[in-house]
């Protein structure tokens, strides 16, 4: 691999997953790099991230003072990412549920992109061990965000995703305010708005098996407003637009 790659995992009391996770992606990409953004995990999982970077150069570990978010996580990872010059920047969980196996697939797609989804709902994209509830929920609120923000993207929500450095300068990510899951439908509008080459790719996502999900109401509640206003502001651009159009025609006659 040519250009620099950094894969960012935050974590938040991931102790019995984030060492494996490391592993894995260490062995499946070995040229790249990871930063663990830990948000002072009370169980030390930024401890044990920190004792794998002592062994090796490739890990890093930033410590942030208390938990504030996944949003303010990535944010952080990300602003240390084009810090240190990495050209390409890799979104991962850490429970293990976004299969590190699978990064070189990701990887290999930028070539042709600015960003690469993971896509769990597209052709051969498929989720192993969900629950129907969590699945029917999964399904509609992509189906909803793509209704609501007219992207083509067919897996918003995914967490699993490779930016491109030009990319994240180009979004203007010191605008971002998301938290939660709606952080990664925020990326995506804002990049398929700007008109970036945004291509999907398909996964496996598999439920996690150690730890607790972080998916909470509070979360989805915060991903149903946000969507909704965003969509509000997308289609009164769109009538903006249009009205201006018919404008210059009648003008122009």
């Amino acid at each position: 691999m040519d250009e620099r790659a950094l894969v960012v995992i935050p974590t938040y009391n991931e102790a019995e997953n984030i060492e494996l996770v490391i592993d894995r992606v260490r062995a499946a990409v070995p040229d790249a790099d990871v930063l663990v953004v830990d948000d002072s995990s009370p169980d030390g999982t930024g401890d044990i991230a920190a004792k794998v970077a002592e062994h090796d150069p490739h890990v890093h570990v930033l410590h942030r003072p208390q938990k504030t978010g996944l949003g303010a996580a990535y944010l952080a990872g990300f602003s240390w990412a084009l810090q240190c010059g990495y050209d390409l920047v890799v979104e991962m969980d850490a429970d293990g549920s976004h299969l590190p196996e699978q990064l070189p697939r990701l990887l290999d797609a930028v070539d042709g992109a600015d960003v690469v989804l993971g896509a769990r709902w597209v052709p051969d994209g498929r989720v192993v061990n969900w629950p129907r509830r969590r699945e029917l929920l999964s399904r509609g609120g992509n189906a909803y965000a793509r209704l609501m923000l007219g992207m083509a993207v067919h897996d918003p929500t995914g967490g699993f995703r490779v930016f491109r450095r030009e990319t994240l300068e180009g979004i203007d990510l010191s605008s971002v305010r998301s938290e939660g899951y709606c952080f990664q439908v925020d990326l995506a509008r804002r990049a398929s708005e700007a008109g970036y080459r945004v291509v999907e790719v398909p996964i496996t996502f598999v439920e996690r098996v150690y730890g607790d999900s972080k998916m909470t109401a509070s979360i989805v509640r915060e991903a149903l407003i946000r969507v909704s206003q965003w969509g509000l502001q997308h289609r009164a651009q769109q009538v903006r637009q249009l009205t201006g159009r018919a404008r210059t025609g009648v003008r122009s006659r």
